[in-house]
């Protein structure tokens, strides 16, 4: 009885989804996407070109980049607001130029955290701006881009489609998008949606208990969203094949074993965020056989 409770729901919900969804880029690949968690930050300090450069040496879908910004407006990649915890400075991101961020160490913090994957490589490094980014990878790699705490940045997501115009990354009509946007933030997904709705775009989610969305999240997410990001802990077959069924994909974070990675395969989730793409590479090579 439950199960038909909720597929009756499930219907309706897609009923009403259908008439709202509009000018959405649809993520069309049938392919299960492994999502390089801050580039592959298992194995270098996260959201460094290094860790990026592994990521796609592992052949990842996606390298992930964390959006914060300068106090003089340059888009760099940190997932803290504050540097305290992946560079050797204190304070917010938003206190510093984009020139008194460069002066702070980037690396070292990780050599000493993770002593077994120490690398001298990565005693001198620097933030990155997002433009920096650009220019190293181009055309070849695919970014999934999260705009993190963009309520207290000016403008950001103008910054941010200028610099994805300006290196023509901005591509309609492809199998695999060469760019997903993401955020808690559903104002400034909104925003990006009015801006350019060629953009794809995830709406993330964390749920303490099990996941739900109502039919009044499900109809106004098809307004904007071309799918959601939620924690795996919280989601059951049921739920990713609901979501499927309203038309949106559907990508787990974060998971960084196998059994982790199995389970997001078995529930025939869309994609997985992983600082170890090299083992979801994997896992999914074992999963197409």
């Amino acid at each position: 009885m439950r199960k038909l409770i909720r597929l009756l729901a499930v219907l309706l919900l897609v009923v009403g989804c259908d008439n709202n969804q509009k000018n959405l880029e649809p993520i069309s690949t049938e392919e299960f996407l492994i999502i390089a968690h801050r580039g592959a930050s298992a194995y270098a300090p996260e959201n460094t070109i290094p860790a990026y450069e592994i990521a796609q040496q592992a052949d990842a879908d996606y390298i992930e980049i964390d959006l914060q910004m300068t106090k003089d407006g340059v888009l760099v990649a940190m997932h803290d607001e504050k540097v305290d915890r992946t560079t050797d400075g204190v304070g917010f991101v938003i206190e510093y130029t984009l020139e008194e961020l460069k002066q702070l160490n980037a690396g070292k913090w990780y050599n000493s955290a993770n002593p077994g994957l120490a690398n001298k490589e990565f005693e001198d490094l620097k933030v990155p701006t997002l433009q920096e980014i650009f220019s190293h990878f181009g055309d070849d790699v695919n970014y999934y881009i999260e705009m993190k705490s963009p309520k207290i940045y000016n403008k950001m997501e103008e910054k941010l489609i200028s610099l994805l115009m300006q290196y023509n990354l901005i591509k309609a009509n492809e199998k695999i998008p060469k760019v997903i946007i993401e955020s808690f933030n559903e104002d400034s997904l909104t925003r990006i949606h009015d801006l350019e709705p060629k953009l794809p775009l995830i709406q993330l989610f964390y749920f303490k208990e099990e996941a739900t969305l109502s039919v009044q999240d499900y109809n106004r997410l098809s307004t904007f969203a071309s799918g959601i990001g939620v924690n795996i802990s919280a989601v059951d077959k049921d739920f990713v094949q609901e979501v499927q069924l309203n038309g949106f994909q559907i990508h787990l974070y974060s998971i960084n074993n196998e059994l982790e990675m199995k389970k997001a395969l078995n529930l025939k989730a869309n994609g997985a965020f992983t600082n170890n793409p090299d083992m979801g590479i994997s896992v999914r090579r074992q999963f197409e056989k």
